[in-house]
């Protein structure tokens, strides 16, 4: 029964001290106003201010009712200021990509500048299985290079990355200009604890040609690539890993075949793809990526494709 445009109105009525100042204070005619009144007192059954008294007097009923405004409006204008403040909130991330960490942080550390009230919170471990856990609401965004069918979560396509042969300067294939499946027949590939069907080298490069060299797991991003450097073996890591220890010389890279190119999704619970933290934290991370990594192309862009599929069972 009550409005929040006549609580105004009582206010501006207190406020201007007449019924024309506070029509027009109100922007409507003093005619209008007045009828608005009538109508409420009429339907509430009692007066709310004295007429013609000078200067206005409001009555005991709208005494209280002014009071009811001085209280509420200043609540309602704080309350609608909120809703268009930033607010704090909570990114929960996880990585399935072992690599990623190495180009995320400063990607991180170019979110937060201006994101400053999103905190970001990382799950991870080598036996921990993030996307379940996104999907039962533990997580808010995976970064992988895995599509779950019918798993309820959407993908969004962040950039695709070459996978090299990562190889110590003296071994025999660091002078072949084209690596095959076949040259790693004989060879010992050191990979990350996961199962070899997530592999990206071993389910598009040696599993077609019916190629299984001996795989010998590690965990842990430097010491893998200083057991390759060692001659201890060979692995197959994104170019941006081992940029820098390829600078040094302490390793030496090789294009798998014509090329091994894999795609880096963020995943979400499908429908909050468009929240604006998430939205806004992927496009970031993306540009990130494009800019300053070697051997990445942006996967959101059309005709962003790859030579094999790209979800898998």
């Amino acid at each position: 029964m009550i409005e929040l445009k006549h609580l105004r109105t009582l206010q501006a009525l207190r406020t201007t001290g007449s019924l024309a100042a506070a029509a027009a204070q109100l922007h409507q005619t003093q005619s209008a106003l007045s009828h608005q009144f009538s109508d409420l007192e009429q339907r509430l059954g009692f007066r709310l201010f004295v007429r013609k008294s000078q200067p206005l007097r409001f009555t005991p009923q709208g005494e209280i009712l002014l009071q009811l405004a001085e209280q509420v409006l200043p609540q309602i204008q704080q309350a609608l200021q909120a809703c268009h403040e930033p607010h704090q909130t909570t990114l929960r991330i996880a990585i399935e990509c072992h690599s990623c960490i190495q180009w995320l942080t400063p990607a991180l550390n170019n979110f937060r500048q201006s994101w400053p009230q999103v905190v970001m919170d990382f799950k991870s471990g080598v036996t921990f299985d993030p996307q379940p856990a996104l999907q039962q609401g533990e997580l808010d965004l995976v970064l992988t290079s895995d599509i779950l069918p019918r798993s309820g979560l959407f993908y969004s396509p962040m950039f695709d990355f070459e996978v090299r042969l990562v190889l110590a300067p003296d071994h025999p294939l660091a002078q072949t200009g084209r690596i095959s499946p076949e040259d790693l027949a004989d060879e010992v590939l050191m990979i990350y604890p996961v199962q070899r069907q997530r592999l990206d080298v071993w389910r598009h490069f040696l599993q077609p040609a019916g190629v299984s060299p001996t795989l010998k797991s590690v965990d842990n991003t430097l010491l893998l690539i200083q057991m390759v450097s060692a001659g201890m073996g060979i692995a197959a890591l994104p170019h941006w890993v081992v940029e820098s220890f390829e600078h040094q010389g302490l390793v030496v890279t090789k294009t798998l075949g014509d090329g091994l190119w894999s795609r880096l999704y963020a995943a979400v619970r499908d429908g909050e793809q468009r929240q604006p933290v998430i939205e806004a934290f992927i496009r970031s991370a993306r540009q990130h990526a494009c800019d300053h990594l070697p051997l990445v192309r942006d996967a959101s862009q059309p005709g962003a494709t790859l030579p094999y599929p790209l979800s898998h069972s």
